[in-house]
């Protein structure tokens, strides 16, 4: 027993009474009655084989008891028959939750079992409260030593613990701050699953700037970051302070249904003249904010930022001629399109509505330069979308990245493949930047709120914006968008593509649009055609602007 300690026990030790056994109370590691208690050890107990006695089960209850009241979690986990989990298990029980004294009041054995309730007084901060709870313990004989055991199991010290959870008490985990969208409607995790990583994000950042102050709590840690914590008490309440987003529940509304149809689907929504984030949404609704953080090829629609590539470098206009073959060898790769289908004597805009593979990687053939040809798409992406720069969104959120290529990255590259990788919100972001013929960076929070820099690039000259709009237009009226935006408002605009990752029996789907001051995109894993699966996706988001 630790120096200057008293296990004081209330009432009679182990009086044998009639209907049962009859237990005191054990206070943890601080007397409240005075006196003190040693109990006997059952260790010089002959070994013994079947089941355990009822003497035994009152004694080795008793022993385990006193040894877990008297803060002996070594001694307590060697009366387990696991000793090297119980007695850490033991420790960590007063040392996480911040118990400063504790009652334990064992109730009637029934067979190998003893009930129990604790009442614990949690300290943490100047702020005092107590934790009831009841729980139970076996009692069993050892395999090697006859001996009888308490049988470990995590739920002996609380009926919620498992084997990877430990209490806890610290700064509280429920929301600091009230998140609202655009309009002052609340968005709670609950209603927009999606939301989840983001409004624990925003109360992390935001929450102490904008009135918000955090509460204390006991959890029950799950240790597991697909298991949710457990709640079991609160000490002090959390001021909840106000945060404004740019979200707009009906949008996110419509974007959570709308990628409930895929196994595996991300949607980010974009208003273009502002760059406000309107809705995130994926399927399934995880830690890892696959539609602001992914990083996946985005397949045709980069021929958007390709078709930019050639405008500004004098190879096309909308209306120039382009070939449009079957398939095309380029830097030793052979490419084609799909269903090697061709198109004869068309333009740029043909092209890009029906989505020619050949045709864009052809243009690299027109710049005399290779080192330009390697950097021509990564500076477009750069300068022009702002694809690659640092954006500061308020939460965590990939950039976009074009790297330089060489050889035949340098073709595929030209039509989304390659080492080219993007989010949905990037891709959003170029139909976004097409719609307001300038790029706005995405972002969640005001700027103000914490003075962060956001991410700039020139605007589009007027002939390469109208020009990009006018074949997205084409696309989305006459092309590989037309099924998909069907009934979408106009004025209207959209380009689709699929993504083939290696080890995936079919492509990732890829559609990205905008209507009126709305953008959206949408990756489907495997789903394909981009006006398959992703298409949907996007024209429901649009739908609901």
């Amino acid at each position: 027993m630790r120096s200057g300690a008293k296990v004081a026990i209330v009432g009679s030790v182990f009086v044998v009474v009639a209907g049962g056994v009859g237990y005191g109370g054990y206070n943890l590691w601080n007397g409240v009655m005075g006196g003190e208690t040693s109990p006997q050890s059952n260790s010089a107990a002959a070994p013994r084989t079947g089941p355990v006695t009822g003497e035994e089960v009152t004694t080795t209850a008793g022993e385990f008891l006193a040894a877990w009241a008297a803060g002996e979690p070594e001694k307590a986990g060697q009366l387990t028959n696991d000793p090297v989990t119980a007695g850490p298990a033991v420790a960590a029980y007063r040392d996480g939750a911040k118990i400063s004294e504790a009652v334990i009041t064992p109730g009637t054995p029934v067979g190998a079992k003893v009930p129990f309730t604790v009442k614990a007084t949690i300290s943490y901060e100047g702020v005092t409260k107590d934790l009831s709870y009841a729980s139970e313990l076996t009692v069993v004989r050892g395999q090697t030593t006859g001996r009888p055991l308490v049988k470990w199991q995590p739920t002996v010290l609380h009926p919620k613990l498992t084997a990877t959870g430990t209490l806890r008490t610290g700064a509280a985990k429920s929301a600091t701050i009230k998140a609202v969208d655009r309009n002052d409607v609340e968005l709670t995790a609950e209603k927009y699953p999606s939301l989840g990583p983001v409004l624990s994000e925003l109360r992390k950042r935001y929450g102490s700037k904008v009135g918000g102050s955090t509460g204390v709590e006991t959890w029950i840690d799950s240790g597991s970051e697909t298991v949710a914590d457990i709640p079991l008490l609160v000490l002090r309440k959390g001021k909840a302070g106000t945060l404004k987003t740019t979200i707009d529940a009906g949008v996110q509304a419509a974007a959570e249904k709308a990628v409930k149809g895929f196994g595996k689907a991300s949607v980010a929504a974009i208003e273009p003249s502002t760059g406000a984030i309107r809705a995130v949404a994926n399927n399934p609704a995880t830690e890892f904010n696959t539609a602001l953080q992914g990083q996946q090829a985005p397949g045709s629609t980069m021929k958007i930022v390709t078709a930019a590539m050639m405008m500004q470098n004098g190879l096309a206009t909308p209306t120039t001629k382009v070939e449009c073959p079957p398939d095309v060898l380029s830097r030793g790769t052979t490419f084609q399109n799909l269903d090697r289908f061709s198109i004869t004597d068309g333009t740029l805009t043909e092209a890009f509505r029906r989505s020619c593979n050949t045709a864009f990687i052809k243009a690299i053939t027109r710049l005399s330069d290779k080192k330009i040809a390697d950097t021509a798409l990564g500076d477009t992406a750069r300068d022009s979308f702002g694809i690659g720069q640092v954006w500061q969104v308020g939460v965590p959120a990939a950039d976009g990245s074009v790297p330089e290529s060489a050889g035949s990255e340098t073709s595929a590259s030209y039509i989304g493949q390659g080492r080219i990788t993007m989010s949905a919100l990037n891709v959003a972001s170029l139909s976004a930047t097409v719609k307001n013929g300038g790029f706005l960076q995405p972002y969640l929070v005001a700027r103000d709120l914490d003075d962060r820099e956001f991410a700039k690039a020139d605007r589009l000259s007027p002939e390469v914006a109208s020009g990009l709009r006018l074949m997205m237009k084409a696309t989305a009226a006459d092309g590989t968008a037309t099924e998909a935006m069907a009934g979408v408002p106009s004025p209207k605009g959209a380009k689709t593509g699929s993504a083939e990752i290696d080890g995936q029996a079919t492509s990732n789907s890829w559609f990205t649009g905008y209507s009126g001051d709305l953008a959206a995109a949408a990756v489907v894993q495997s789903g394909g055609h981009g006006g398959d699966a992703a298409g949907p996706v996007v024209a429901r988001v649009l739908k609901a602007g």
